[in-house]
Formats: C-alpha cells, structure tokens, sequence
C-alpha cells in the first residue's frame, strides 16, 4: 500500500488530499526501485561513456527505460487499485502508453495504471452479484481483458499524445531555463512540490525523461540532479537538530542518516511541514546546487534511486566528481545556514533554556508560607503524625 511509504495524512483540507495523491504516487515508484537501480548501474558502466563501456550490454538501456520501468509503474498502481487483477490491467493499459510515445512513459504510467484498474474495480462491483456459478472465471478473464485492451487503445489513441505532448511542453520549459541559465529557479517549484510528496511524480514523471534524451545525446544530464540533490535535506535536518525544538533533536540523527545515506528524501518532509517558513531553506539550498552544478558542468548519466550520495556517486560520469561533490556540499551549506537563521538559532523555537533544561523557578516565599499554613497541609502533617 502506498500509505508505507509515506507519513499518515491526517485531516481532510486540500492539502490533506495533495499529500495523499503523493503518497499513493510514491507507492507506485517505490516498490520499483531496485528496477531503477538496476537500470542506473548497467547505465552507468556501459554505455559509451560509462565507466566499462561495452556495446553489447548497452543495449539493455534503452528497452529498460522505454518498457520495463513504465510497465512496472503502472503495474504497481494497478495492484494499489485493484490487486491482482488491477495489476494486470495497469501493465496492458500501460503499453499503450509506451507505443504512443518514443519518451520514458512513467507520468503516463502513474496516470493510466492506476485509472484503467479502477474501472475494471466498477465493472466487477456492479456484477460480483450477478455472476451464474461456474462462469466467475470466464467473467473475470473476459472481462480484464477487454478493459485492458481498451484502454491500452485509448492510450495509443488519446492519453498517450496529451501526456506526450505535456512533457514537451515540460521540456521546452526546461530548455528555456537552461538557455537563459536560469534553471535554478525551478528549485522555487521543486522544493515545495516535494515536500507536499510529489518529489516521485516530478523527477520520474517530468524531470528523468527529458534528462534520459539529453543523456543520449551528452553523454549527462543536469537534469537527473534537479531535484534528487541530497544537499538541501540534510542542511536542513542539521539545522534541526543544532537549532530546532529540543524535544524534537533526538530524531534528527536517524532522519538524516536515512535521508542522506539511504536517498529516502521524505525523511525530512515533516520537519518543514512543523515549520512552514523552513521551505525557503531549501529552496536556497537547491537553487545553490544547481547552481553549482552548471557552473563546474555536472551531470549524471542516470537517475540517483534513490537519491542518496551513493547513488549519486554510482551514476556520475568519468571526471565529473568534483562538480557533483561541490554542489551536494554547497547545497548542504546553503540550506543549513537560512534554516539556522529562520529558526533563530535556536531562540525561535518556542522553549526557554530553563524549561529545556528542565530547571524549575524557585518559588515565591509569601507563596511557600501561604502553602505550609494551609488547612490541606496541616491536615496532612496530623494524619502523618
């Protein structure tokens, strides 16, 4: 279920419900990630400027990227629908969505999988009790398969041109950007995004498809490190844990080390959600390290899933590690300095140092003679003699 993979939701206002579509969004990336991992690795070392370049292992990039990943996408938000059945109808839809298109599907597979296998869960809602004995399974395969056909047609015909034709969009939005060196104003966009859960929806539905093609072509992309950059996280969290709530401190270690070691970013999403203002912290943060990146002309060859320093350093081409070095750090360094200063270097968070120390005021005297001399006292001290 996709509710494993991210925070509970609670309440029922419009952010509420954004938070819930991220998580159900990253319910279908993150089962799939050892698949992303994969894909990155033989990407990494075998294409022509992979590490072990090697012309016949190459060839595994291009139908994993193209077909296996999306099938698995919607595969997956199939199965969150549906089950079984829902997972099944969510792939064939899914290739629909491949043959429309000569890009990586995943925004279509996020869209289509989980969409075809809540029809086929209408259909079998409105006839579950309808069904003669002994043809349920006729009835169930007929008809997943007829939903799943038509809706692999309607991709081929309708759904897969408008996806296609929104990522080009996406793309010449992308292209202008780096063409006016402004891409680090997309950090204004892709910094509150992720923390409202869509970071999964954004760099594998938007951003790893126009970096795949620029890869194909450079050699790198900026693209894959747009929003995948551990830096602004854990300048956060560090922060935190100098500056933030104390009875909030201790948690931040392990956070931080899940986040920048393990690449699971949602780790310090709920710190920014307690405290608003902190988004500014990243957003600083990320527009430092893509900065960074264009300046020294970083890029990785794949995307980092998940987007830890070890993945970064699995995908990064050959002489290429000191920009991606430099733009984590700097994006650490950013984020941690405006998230100290937003939190008042520890005099914003709302505790005084006598209460976090746990040092009680000493009591007024008049008050301490009032409380010896009254009657409940005095009751006490006969009953204990």
């Amino acid at each position: 279920m996709a509710v494993s993979y991210t925070p509970e939701v609670q309440g029922t206002g419009f952010r509420a419900r954004v938070q819930r579509i991220g998580g159900h969004l990253a319910g279908m990336v993150m089962p799939n990630i050892g698949a992303f991992i994969a894909w990155g690795l033989i990407t990494a070392f075998f294409i022509p400027t992979g590490w072990v370049p090697n012309e016949r292992f190459a060839e595994l990039v291009g139908p994993m990227i193209l077909s296996l990943l999306p099938i698995l996408i919607g595969y997956t938000g199939g199965r969150i629908v549906h089950g079984q059945r829902g997972a099944v109808v969510g792939a064939i839809a899914t290739v629909g969505m491949i043959v429309a298109a000569d890009i990586p599907m995943f925004l279509g597979a996020m869209i289509i999988g989980p969409l075809t296998a809540y029809l086929l869960k209408l259909f079998d809602n409105m006839v579950k009790d309808r069904i003669r004995p002994g043809f349920e399974m006729l009835v169930d395969n007929f008809s997943a398969g007829i939903v799943g056909g038509a809706m692999a047609l309607f991709a081929v015909w309708f759904a897969g041109p408008v996806v296609g034709r929104l990522t080009e969009w996406a793309g010449n939005g992308v292209d202008w950007l780096i063409g006016q060196n402004l891409l680090p104003v997309a950090s204004i966009l892709v910094e509150p995004a992720k923390v409202l859960f869509l970071n999964n929806a954004i760099n594998h539905g938007v951003l790893s498809p126009l970096a795949v093609q620029q890869a194909q072509e450079t050699g790198k992309s900026i693209l894959f490190m747009v929003e995948s950059n551990p830096g602004p996280g854990l300048g956060l969290l560090l922060a935190f844990f100098l500056f933030g709530p104390r009875s909030l401190r201790p948690s931040v270690p392990a956070a931080g080390i899940i986040h920048f070691l393990g690449g699971i970013h949602e780790m310090y999403f709920p710190y920014v959600l307690m405290k608003p203002r902190l988004i500014l912290a990243t957003i600083a943060g990320g527009a430092a390290g893509v900065g960074t990146f264009m300046v020294t002309g970083a890029g990785l060859v794949a995307t980092p899933s998940p987007g830890s320093i070890f993945a970064y350093a699995a995908v990064t081409p050959r002489g290429g590690w000191f920009g991606m070095l430099l733009g984590v750090l700097v994006a650490t360094g950013v984020s941690f300095v405006v998230a100290s200063a937003l939190l008042g270097f520890g005099k914003l968070n709302g505790e005084s140092e006598e209460e976090a120390a746990g040092v009680a005021e000493p009591e007024d005297p008049a008050a301490e003679r009032d409380r010896e001399s009254s009657p409940a006292v005095a009751r006490s001290a006969t009953a204990e003699s």
